[in-house]
């Protein structure tokens, strides 16, 4: 008992001798021992690493999860070491509200069928969210976070210790300086070598731990590179996924055009003969101002031949059906028992099937 009373004793004189030489340092009361440029830099260095990468990881941290609630319920069960729970993906609900969409207004009728095929292109789409997130977490996020709470809270702990030993090392040279009689000088002499031991111990490993942060850039430019190779792929996956969706919807049924010029005849003509521009139902995002335009749907001439201006770029599925440019003029014509959505498609001497979706009759 007796000793843990002095050795507290020691310790609160320890620290109040700190705090004392801390206090007159600020006041210029007392001088300071200054580190080496080098050193300094070192400090700097570890400071602006620890800075941006706690700044780089929150916002990697936003921009695959922008939901703050999740991040946090995530962040919770990081802590409590258990595993994170799997949560779908927004694409992923999409997609699963329109295929539901899709079987209750009938997976047969052209909305339906169009709702189908757009949810499965969501999910998919989700689904390469989801793996690019466990990608970008693992891969880049983890070694960020594990330096955080690794490595600088080493470098912190040992700066710490560090500054302590030169508040020792000071403290001890203000008494060398203020002792009078020979046997104080002496004992402020010999307590002063030990305090300059000491701190160029602690110097040295701080000065090592400092060093390393090196190895800790070269460690994040490689986590830096492979999130990006992550992302690359996650976006081709995407725009794959999106242009595979634009050539399957144009060949579904179901193709409106807005007419805001042209009347349809009082002499009963259909409004599906009337000539208007033809564009695909998923030509674009909707456009309030175009709220007020009627949607007709167009049938395809029954006989003759027709001119017809190209309106998107279309490939060609197989040798059946013929590759298409914007703007570029085609005659065109439907052939006996011709699905209603296609019509036969000439330029030049190349011929084959083209979708009306993708044109806009002239004559």
């Amino acid at each position: 008992m007796d000793f843990s009373v002095k050795k507290l004793a020691s310790d609160a004189g320890v620290f109040f001798t700190r705090a004392v030489q801390f206090t007159e340092e600020k006041l210029g009361q007392a001088e300071k021992t200054e580190l080496d440029a080098h050193f300094e830099n070192l400090l700097s260095r570890a400071d602006s690493t620890k800075n941006w990468t706690e700044k780089i990881l929150r916002q990697t941290e936003v921009l695959l999860q922008p939901n703050p609630s999740a991040r946090i319920e995530e962040f919770l069960y990081e802590k409590l070491d258990r595993k994170i729970p799997s949560r779908i993906t927004n694409g992923e609900l999409l997609g699963q509200y329109m295929i539901d969409a899709a079987s209750e207004f009938g997976p047969g009728t052209p909305y339906g069928s169009t709702l189908i095929k757009v949810g499965e292109a969501q999910r998919r789409l989700g689904a390469a969210d989801r793996d690019f997130i466990q990608s970008s977490m693992i891969n880049f996020l983890t070694p960020l976070r594990n330096f955080l709470e690794g490595d600088w809270k080493t470098i912190s702990r040992e700066r710490r210790l560090l500054e302590n030993r030169r508040l020792d090392l000071d403290a001890s040279k203000t008494r060398l300086r203020k002792a009078k009689a020979a046997e104080a000088k002496a004992a402020a002499e010999q307590e002063l070598r030990v305090a300059q031991t000491e701190f160029d111990r602690q110097a040295e490993v701080t000065r090592l731990l400092l060093e390393g942060i090196s190895s800790t850039h070269t460690n994040h430019l490689r986590c830096l590179h492979e999130f990006v190779e992550a992302q690359a792929t996650y976006y081709a996956q995407c725009y794959q996924y999106t242009v595979d969706l634009q050539k399957l919807l144009g060949r579904f049924p179901g193709a409106f055009v807005g007419n805001t010029n042209t009347q349809v005849p009082s002499s009963g003509v259909s409004p599906s003969a009337a000539t208007i521009p033809v564009v695909p139902a998923v030509a674009g995002p909707c456009n309030p101002s175009t709220s007020s335009l009627t949607f007709t749907e167009v049938s395809p001439p029954s006989s003759g031949t027709r001119r017809a201006r190209v309106l998107y770029d279309y490939d060609a599925a197989d040798s059946s059906e013929l590759e298409l440019l914007a703007d570029e003029l085609i005659t065109v014509y439907s052939l006996p028992g011709m699905d209603s959505d296609w019509l036969m498609g000439e330029k030049g001497n190349k011929k084959g099937k083209v979708p009306v979706t993708y044109l806009e009759l002239l004559n």
